[in-house]
């Protein structure tokens, strides 16, 4: 089994890469591969609302996104991580995450999912629900920990010292390798993941 740590931070060894090391080692504790993708400093390109990816489950922006798009088709689980700016995910963060759950949501399914954020002071929890909210429209199954899964630094080396921080992200991570098994499991003994009916849509004004 394998989980996707995804890097949004501009930096690639920062405060995230740092939470992120973390989480990797309690996923190796529990026998599972973790493997950190950064989405790097190159600008990514928000959604145009081109509809051409409804043929193809494919941005029509030949990027970053393409490329994970095609990882997370094997990935077992993910988190996404970001760091907190002006009380929301990294503007790249957002940007490749809006096109990649539109453009191939169908990687996601059933699979768990879980937001990290770190910040120097406030905006933790907007910025956490804000990248919640993706699992939540994706038939997702977001998994939980004993306290919002927040860590707080300004460096790395701070955020080495959030240790009430670091205990929630190994309370995370150990809760999902927990439901990874158990979605293992079950597959094994037969149980299929749901088949989704086609969306009904209605309009707020009609």
């Amino acid at each position: 089994m394998k989980v996707q740590l995804i890097n949004g931070s501009p930096h690639q060894r920062g405060c995230i890469h740092t939470i992120l090391k973390q989480a990797s080692h309690v996923f190796a504790a529990q026998g599972i591969e973790a493997e950190e993708f950064w989405i790097g400093k190159t600008p990514i390109s928000g959604c145009l609302d081109c509809k051409a990816c409804k043929k193809s489950h494919r941005c029509i922006f030949k990027d970053i996104v393409n490329q994970f798009s095609e990882k997370a088709a094997k990935a077992d689980a993910f988190i996404f991580a970001s760091p907190v700016h002006y009380s929301a995910a990294s503007g790249s963060l957002t940007c490749f995450m809006d096109r990649l759950f539109y453009s191939n949501p169908s990687v996601f399914y059933c699979k768990p999912a879980a937001a990290i954020v770190n910040c120097r002071r406030g905006g933790a929890s907007s910025a956490f629900d804000q990248i919640n909210k993706y699992f939540g429209i994706s038939n997702m199954l977001t998994v939980g920990s004993q306290y919002w899964n927040q860590v707080h630094g300004l460096t790395p080396d701070d955020v080495l010292t959030d240790f009430e921080g670091l205990q929630t992200i190994h309370t995370l991570c150990v809760n999902m390798a927990w439901l990874m098994k158990c979605i293992e499991s079950g597959t094994a003994s037969g149980v299929c993941i749901p088949k989704f009916e086609i969306p009904l849509r209605t309009n707020f004004i009609r």
